[in-house]
């Protein structure tokens, strides 16, 4: 089956236990993103258990965005998905575990270094593509909706020019509660100024980082941040 076989550990039900043997396999195989793994079936004789149980371990290391699964094909070794961990976060704020300033403030803290990094690392064409999305911004005008993706979008799209996949995943998984806070937060600038304001915060960014600036890309998403969090502690109080 391959240079190292796996077997069962003490403790957890079998489904658990199956988990990890496959996740052993994938490390200590130094399997990378894309490589195919032994069939179900294999592993089911490798672990001296039932298929049904190595089904529900796929199954459960698929949920987890670590294998891709599909029909007619055998499992491969995922790419990172900063998606179970938005989920979980999402889960969090809906719970009242953690509060959206909480969320805006850890954001805040990792984007500020994005934002430096973009500016030292980005390519040409993903400075253009930031300055695009800060311009599609505006061109959505009050369709709240359109505003909210491509504000989400800016905020990958820098992200993804800093060079740093954990930075990339960590925003991504702030996706959801964006859907939801970026309105939120738009609803309190009732006046043209307020949101020409904030508009012009993107398109400062987006230049900063255009002109491979990072201590001004730094200063200008301080900016934007400072002026987020407070419109989000606007919105909190007049709700209460």
């Amino acid at each position: 089956m391959s240079a190292t076989s796996v077997r069962l550990i003490e403790g957890g039900s079998l489904v658990d236990q199956a988990v990890h043997a496959v996740r052993t396999h994938i490390r200590t195989n130094d399997m990378k993103v894309g490589d195919t793994l032994p069939s179900e079936g294999h592993f089911a004789t490798e672990l001296g258990v039932s298929r049904p149980v190595l089904r529900e371990a796929f199954g459960a290391l698929a949920a987890l965005r670590l294998i891709d699964v599909g029909n007619g094909r055998r499992a491969r070794v995922a790419a990172i998905d900063g998606s179970v961990m938005a989920t979980s976060l999402d889960h969090a704020v809906a719970t009242a575990q953690i509060s959206m300033v909480q969320i805006w403030d850890v954001r805040r803290t990792l984007e500020l270094r994005t934002a430096e990094l973009a500016a030292i690392d980005r390519t040409d064409e993903e400075a253009r593509t930031i300055i695009g999305l800060a311009e599609a911004m505006e061109a959505a005008g009050s369709d709240i909706d359109a505003l909210t993706r491509h504000d989400i979008a800016f905020h990958q799209a820098i992200a993804q020019a800093g060079r740093n996949m954990l930075f990339l995943q960590i925003i991504r998984s702030f996706a959801p509660m964006m859907v939801h806070a970026v309105p939120a937060a738009w609803a309190t600038r009732t006046t043209a100024r307020q949101r020409a304001a904030v508009l012009a915060h993107h398109h400062a960014l987006a230049r900063t980082i255009a002109d491979r600036d990072p201590k001004a890309a730094t200063a200008a998403m301080n900016t934007h941040f400072v002026a987020s969090i407070g419109d989000l502690f606007a919105r909190r109080e007049s709700d209460n």
